[in-house]
């Protein structure tokens, strides 16, 4: 995937009031590099980008998205800072061999070469049954909002559908701080991989101009 306009800038240090003004410009960042764009090439074509953010404090889990809940009850979920180890490098390594297109490297892609000193407080939401690391996604914490990184599992475990599970996990811990915003990235306008997350409501989508009265209907999940 290409950005066809591509904005960014680069920065070490956002306090978390300014990542809050970011994430409600479209902003996202890969370590350091901040950037937003509002049409991509795909191998299916020109798509048109929308940010998007749920309301934290209006959410309430699908009927499907609690049996998610409830087929990982099992797991222990940690907050914790993040570390990238050998474990991790593991982890995410056979997580990417899902995919066939845009094949990342290593969670340096994402995360950057320093995720622990910058540019803004990042923690990691992990997964673990019986003590064995098995999901883990990171999320950037601001003031009134959090932002999504970017979640990886294990497939051996893929039934239990924890790339949705991640996305609960860190949206419980997004209402347990007081968070207003959950920023999870982007969708297309066109139908693609990510229509997933329109199933979370209430979803509003960022036209480029603003916020108001954007919210992606049930019906289009």
């Amino acid at each position: 995937m290409q950005p066809v306009e591509h904005e960014h800038f680069v920065s070490w240090n956002q306090t978390p009031e300014q990542m809050d003004a970011l994430w409600e410009l479209g902003w996202r960042h890969f370590g350091p590099i901040f950037y937003r764009y509002r049409e991509a090439w795909t191998t299916e074509g020109l798509r048109h980008v929308r940010p998007l953010r749920i309301d934290v404090e209006e959410f309430q889990p699908s009927k499907s998205q609690r049996r998610t809940l409830r087929r990982n009850s099992d797991m222990e979920v940690r907050v914790q800072p993040v570390a990238i180890d050998a474990e991790r490098a593991r982890l995410f390594d056979i997580h990417k061999l899902r995919f066939k297109d845009n094949i990342p490297n290593s969670l340096d892609d994402f995360l950057g070469p320093a995720p622990q000193v910058g540019p803004c407080q990042t923690v990691e939401v992990a997964g673990y049954l019986d003590n064995r690391l098995v999901a883990a996604s990171y999320l950037d914490v601001g003031v009134k909002g959090v932002s999504s990184i970017y979640a990886f599992f294990d497939p051996e475990f893929e039934d239990r559908r924890l790339g949705v599970a991640t996305m609960l996990w860190e949206l419980i811990f997004a209402r347990s701080t007081g968070k207003k915003w959950h920023y999870p990235g982007y969708c297309y306008v066109e139908p693609s991989g990510y229509d997933y997350k329109k199933r979370f409501q209430p979803m509003f989508y960022y036209d480029w101009e603003d916020w108001e009265n954007r919210a992606i209907p049930a019906e289009e999940n």
